[in-house]
């Protein structure tokens, strides 16, 4: 039974998956939109949309704690400089998850996790 359960472990002991959501966040901040399996683009919003309500407000504080949680200097820049005045007047909802249909190897659900306009 998953009672109280609040993440997904996506097969990764603890510091391997925060590592592999801020590179997906970094990924997902740079490019505007990346494809990723649907399990992995459910995590990542999570993840993003913290990130982006924290760089709203433009803190030394959040800007510190962005940096802890994603250590991608060009991805930090481009948050608190572009989206985050962006997403100003936006109460949430910064991510779009668009499913794609089954990947060709081994047919995992495949996903496409993009930025609003």
């Amino acid at each position: 039974m998953r009672h109280r359960m609040s993440m997904r472990r996506l097969g990764r002991y603890g510091s391997h998956r925060r590592a592999m959501l801020g590179n997906l966040a970094a990924s997902l901040f740079i490019a505007g939109r990346i494809e990723t399996t649907v399990t992995r683009a459910k995590e990542l919003r999570r993840v993003a949309e913290r990130l982006i309500t924290k760089a709203k407000s433009g803190t030394l504080a959040d800007r510190r704690l962005v940096i802890a949680r994603m250590p991608h200097k060009e991805a930090v820049l481009k948050l608190f400089n572009e989206i985050a005045p962006k997403f100003a007047n936006r109460p949430g909802g910064y991510t779009r998850i668009v499913k794609l249909g089954n990947r060709a190897g081994d047919a995992s659900p495949m996903a496409i996790i993009e930025l609003v306009d």
